[in-house]
């Protein structure tokens, strides 16, 4: 088992630490009861409005440059090990979904699963949340994405094929070899792409979210992602820049790439200092992407490929057209 690793958390006033060597970890698993409403709003200048659903909070899958490591520290738990052993499951989530689409449906064009954690970690298996979550949708004809990491997602074929869905898996790295350093508990690569392949038969929109790109370690593998991904049915990518929100991610993100690559580990944290501007965190979302003539290529190289292989741009859902309220008539 690995020794507990998590940086100390911003929001708690005082912290601890172990006399000696800390305790084992072990996968806890917390049911959440209390939860109000499902859908997130949140903005990104470039795409606009976004809605997303997350039925569970932390990820089992582990990867070392997940954003999403911070919402753990607003529950009072840390950013590293224990975001990938406290796992908390909103076991209402479909019951507050259906009323929160009772009230909002009309006003939102598009629901996204998942935003801080995968949808379809392992505990998905027996809590069938997302799967439960899905089928509101379906009962309410609601526009669907998804991103994922795991295989699990083919299980929901029968609910995914009356949907209005797209899945995007997410594949930054062509061979577990390169894989694991960063994603340390997920489905190996070539798991993924065949998932992809099985959706794409049934005739479900997929594509592959090549993200993080981390520069000098994996932008090279752009064109053979896009094309394992074309060859597996994939019409959509996308990528973005390793980015980090918070310094206690960028802390265990450290601490990990040194761990698994001591000997390239300095390489790759000075390459992203210069991205932006001579530190690993970004200050504004426009700071997200990167400054350097070696971003200016992967970019480069992912549009190049993305053209040659016929994929297809990114369309913003829009927003349903508002129903104009009937005239009063006058009684004379």
């Amino acid at each position: 088992m690995r020794q507990v690793e998590n940086p100390p958390n911003p929001y708690l006033k005082y912290s601890a630490e172990f006399l000696g060597e800390p305790p084992e970890t072990k996968l806890e698993v917390f049911e959440e009861t209390a939860t109000r409403s499902m859908i997130t709003k949140s903005f990104m200048p470039d795409r606009g409005d976004r809605y997303t659903v997350n039925c569970y909070r932390g990820c089992i899958h582990a990867c070392t440059y997940c954003f999403a490591r911070r919402y753990h520290e607003f529950l009072g738990y840390g950013a590293g090990t224990d975001f990938e052993t406290k796992i908390v499951a909103k076991i209402n989530a479909p019951e507050v979904l259906r009323e929160d689409l009772r009230k909002t449906r009309e006003k939102i064009p598009f629901l996204e699963f998942s935003f801080a954690t995968d949808p379809y970690l392992p505990l998905e298996a027996n809590y069938e949340l997302t799967r439960k979550c899905l089928i509101v949708c379906k009962d309410f004809r609601m526009p669907v994405g998804i991103i994922t990491k795991s295989p699990l997602v083919t299980r929901d074929l029968d609910i995914l094929t009356k949907l209005n869905c797209t899945v995007f898996f997410s594949i930054p790295f062509p061979t577990t070899e390169k894989s694991k350093p960063f994603e340390l508990y997920t489905p190996i690569p070539d798991v993924r792409f065949r998932a992809m392949k099985t959706l794409s038969e049934a005739g479900i929109k997929v594509g592959i979210g090549i993200a993080p790109i981390i520069l000098g370690y994996n932008d090279s593998d752009i064109p053979a992602l896009l094309e394992k991904a074309k060859d597996a049915g994939a019409t959509k990518a996308f990528i973005n820049l390793i980015h980090f929100d918070s310094d206690s991610i960028e802390q265990y993100f450290v601490q990990r790439l040194r761990e698994k690559l001591p000997t390239q580990a300095e390489k790759i944290i000075n390459q992203q200092k210069r991205e932006r501007g001579g530190n690993l965190r970004h200050k504004t979302f426009a700071d997200r992407a990167g400054k350097t003539e070696k971003w200016e290529i992967a970019v480069k190289l992912f549009d190049l490929h993305f053209r040659r292989l016929g994929f297809e741009r990114f369309e913003k859902p829009q927003k349903p057209e508002e129903k104009a309220l009937p005239v009063q008539q006058k009684l004379f």
